[in-house]
């Protein structure tokens, strides 16, 4: 039982230790992460609206390229950001696993 206990205390004490250590870098690293999400669904979404439009003024036709490239670009965009933010969410609970086993 005293094992236990001792083992418990031990762990809080090094979350909270690492808690201290790491708040700013957290932070920093979310934000980051903020910015890349906004820039992988940005450059998509205006890359194809930008080459759409080209298309558009230079051959004139029956549809919009702009509205079917722009569309093309977001659906890229999020499944970017997609990648990116389920990739982070790994990293962060093998990071809290690690953290929780005494491995790290």
């Amino acid at each position: 039982m005293t094992h236990k206990f001792a083992g418990d205390v031990d762990r809080q004490e090094r979350r909270r230790l690492h808690g201290r250590r790491d708040n700013r870098p957290e932070l920093l690293r979310g934000l980051g992460m903020f910015g890349l999400v906004g820039w992988a669904v940005a450059v998509p979404v205006l890359a194809g609206a930008f080459i759409g439009l080209w298309i558009d003024l230079s051959r004139p036709g029956r549809y919009s390229w702009t509205l079917m490239l722009l569309a093309l670009g977001l659906f890229v965009g999020c499944a970017h950001a997609a990648y990116w933010v389920g990739r982070e969410r790994r990293s962060i609970l093998r990071d809290k696993e690690e953290r929780d086993h005494g491995t790290h």
